[in-house]
């Protein structure tokens, strides 16, 4: 039975590490392009920056914009040189410098964002749980600290292996629709930043949860039981929820901008007319909720993959979604869906505010 539960504990790290293999597979080819002979430095007024709510916190992505358009008259030709780990992490830091004002901002915004709406995802937590009082006011900012540390550098992890995706995406699959390219660079990069998001948030959540009373307890804990598998506890749950709501905002955020846009044309007149800084937080506010509501029930999977101490749940995100559903009917899927939409807009509208103000101080002292 022993031996049952630590290959259980260790199947997390091998989805993670197999995801990662498989995501290099299809976009590393032995003889393929150079990725730094195709990257296209960012400029900071190239960005086209959109948002994102990944579980408890806002984290930014790029859109495409100048710097992502690639034609066939500037595509270079193809090299027979295999690209190696090096030239692939002198890429990824290249787009991090050229891009480090964005970076700079979102992260002082996705912090503040946080900070500023973790009490409600702690609510979410312990409802998604069904702990008796979860308005209590004692602990809602437990696992802060922990969720910041994840989140921040998760930020420029995605934003960074979005770019490589996106340029090795293009290059590979030239006659493909940009948009799909976007779409699918989006999720690889969820994918790849997850490697580094995943033990925040199980410290997180257990933290939430009350199963640990500190930061420093939970690891001694989590790393006594299991090992590093341990803080890979509910990866799949995590990336059975992230995957779809990404598919599912940057669909529904699409559909909403077009609406947006048709419904303001017709009303100015102005067949130029584009989104404001404003409409674009809205719009993306709106995608966002709704993308938070129908993901609700693999989110509290999620949830209780990464608090489940007694393995009862089985471990894997269809014995979960079956013992939710044996045990609490279809409504049990739904547990914490109030919080959790209502997390989403004001993250949003404080991510917008709090980024416009950061750049505007950072261009000043430029």
């Amino acid at each position: 039975m022993a031996v049952s539960a630590r290959s259980r504990s260790k199947a997390p790290c091998r989805v993670f590490f197999c995801t990662i293999l498989c995501l290099s597979l299809l976009i590393l080819p032995s003889r393929a392009t150079k990725v730094c002979q195709t990257f296209q430095p960012l400029k900071r007024n190239q960005l086209n920056m959109g948002t994102t709510m990944v579980g408890s916190a806002a984290a930014t992505f790029p859109r495409g914009g100048g710097a992502a358009k690639i034609t066939a008259t500037t595509a270079p030709a193809a090299s027979s040189t295999p690209i190696s780990s090096a030239l692939i992490l002198k890429s990824f830091l290249k787009t991090i410098a050229d891009a480090r004002s964005h970076l700079a901002a979102a992260a002082a915004a996705r912090a503040v964002s946080i900070f500023s709406m973790y009490p409600v995802d702690t609510i979410k937590t312990r409802m998604q749980m069904k702990q008796g009082d979860a308005f209590r006011l004692s602990g809602l900012y437990k696992g802060c600290a922990g969720s910041l540390v994840g989140q921040v550098p998760y930020g420029v992890l995605t934003f960074g292996s979005y770019e490589i995706y996106k340029q090795a995406l293009l290059n590979k699959f030239p006659n493909t629709k940009p948009a799909l390219i976007y779409a699918l660079s989006a999720i690889l990069g969820d994918v790849t930043g997850s490697g580094w998001l995943c033990p925040s948030e199980v410290m997180k959540q257990q933290l939430q949860a009350g199963l640990y009373p500190s930061m420093s307890e939970a690891i001694k804990g989590i790393w006594s039981k299991s090992g590093i598998a341990g803080f890979y506890q509910g990866f799949t749950g995590g990336l059975a929820r992230d995957v779809p709501f990404r598919v599912a905002q940057l669909t529904t955020f699409e559909v909403t901008k077009s609406l947006y846009l048709k419904a303001k044309k017709g009303r100015t007149g102005d067949d130029n007319a584009a989104l404001s800084a404003v409409e674009a937080a809205v719009c993306g506010a709106a995608a966002g909720s709704f993308s938070a509501a129908i993901t609700n029930p693999l989110d509290r999977i999620k949830t209780l993959m990464m608090t489940d101490t007694t393995n009862a749940y089985g471990g894997s995100v269809v014995a979960c979604a079956s013992k939710i559903l044996k045990d609490e009917g279809i409504g049990g899927l739904f547990a914490g869906v109030a919080p959790r939409v209502g997390y989403i807009a004001p993250s949003v509208c404080i991510f917008f505010v709090t980024y416009e103000f950061v750049q505007q101080k950072m261009q000043k002292k430029e």
